[in-house]
């Protein structure tokens, strides 16, 4: 029924606003030839079967995607994904994004994924959308958790998620942080960058609490930030790529926060705040070379870098 519903409202909604492809002028392609890792950065999609303003956008991002002019390593989602966890969301979420030349989905659960339902139910959707991408992508991952590890090309990526059902912030367990920590503990030797990938970015990051716009105190992960940076900093190289905060691309994107670097994302279908390029459609392409990490801003709906919002990061 919410499906069937969710189809007339895009119905509806297109028949009064035609949509508008990207441009086709500027297409990704990386910066330099010897390019070790391609990835998108986005979070914070939020594709709902009422709010159907959004659906547009994110069409338009993927349709972004389909005219890379080389395959994409990996699309990263920092959570998010839908705005209240059906299936129907996830479900149109996978239509919109299964057609890109994105070789690997490495995908997080945001709060709106898991607030409004039990946990075994929001696992079960979570791990499904993943697993289907990934299998119609080609790729080896699999998962049956919401926290979980893959390498891409010899760069390892470790996602977080809530080990409950929460509503603002996360919970993550002292098992889970075991686990993180003996996760990069392994990387240690690669001399490589390790990509962190959690929802809800750490306390006092950011501009944190200022830049939270939700009259719920916090914005951050929650209890375990201390236990996270504690972990985080611990190790060399570590990049932590999140997302929540719907702070546009500017001065809170990145920060160095004690040993390690990072990265929020802006929302990649609601208009943005805080930031000095805050439109909708709006993430990063993430490219790895040999001793950097390099993240070009780029307007996905428009189909446009944004280069005066990029940045590197330096390894080693």
């Amino acid at each position: 029924m919410l499906a069937k519903l969710f189809t007339l409202l895009l119905a509806v909604f297109y028949a009064v606003n035609p949509y508008v492809a990207p441009g086709t002028s500027d297409p990704i392609k990386p910066l330099e030839d010897d390019v070790k890792l391609t990835a998108v950065a986005w979070a914070d999609p939020q594709i709902s079967n009422y709010l159907v303003e959004r659906h547009p956008v994110f069409r338009a991002a993927a349709e972004d995607l389909t005219n890379s002019t080389v395959d994409i390593d990996a699309l990263i989602l920092a959570g998010d994904i839908t705005e209240n966890g059906l299936q129907c969301e996830f479900d149109e979420s996978y239509n919109l994004i299964s057609k890109a030349p994105v070789k690997n989905f490495i995908t997080a659960t945001g709060n709106h994924d898991i607030r409004l339902r039990l946990y075994s139910q929001s696992l079960a959707r979570f791990a499904d959308f993943t697993n289907k991408l990934n299998a119609n992508a080609g790729s080896e991952l699999k998962i049956d958790k919401m926290s979980y590890s893959y390498a891409v090309n010899g760069y390892t990526f470790i996602v977080l998620g809530s080990d409950r059902t929460e509503f603002e912030e996360a919970y993550i367990s002292p098992e889970q942080l075991a686990w993180l920590d003996s996760s990069l503990d392994a990387c240690k030797d690669s001399g490589n960058p390790v990509f962190v990938v959690l929802h809800q970015t750490l306390k006092d990051t950011h501009g944190l609490p200022d830049t939270w716009g939700s009259p719920i105190p916090g914005g951050s992960v929650g209890a375990q930030s201390d236990d996270i940076y504690n972990i985080l900093n611990k190790h060399s190289n570590v990049i932590l790529i999140t997302g929540h905060m719907h702070t546009g691309m500017g001065q809170y994107t990145y920060e160095k926060v004690g040993n390690f670097h990072s990265v929020n994302l802006p929302s990649t279908t609601i208009k943005n705040k805080d930031g000095e390029y805050n439109g909708p459609g709006i993430g990063y392409m993430m490219e790895v070379y040999e001793g950097k990490v390099v993240f070009r801003g780029r307007d996905f709906a428009k189909g446009e870098y944004v280069p005066e919002q990029d940045f590197t990061i330096e390894i080693g």
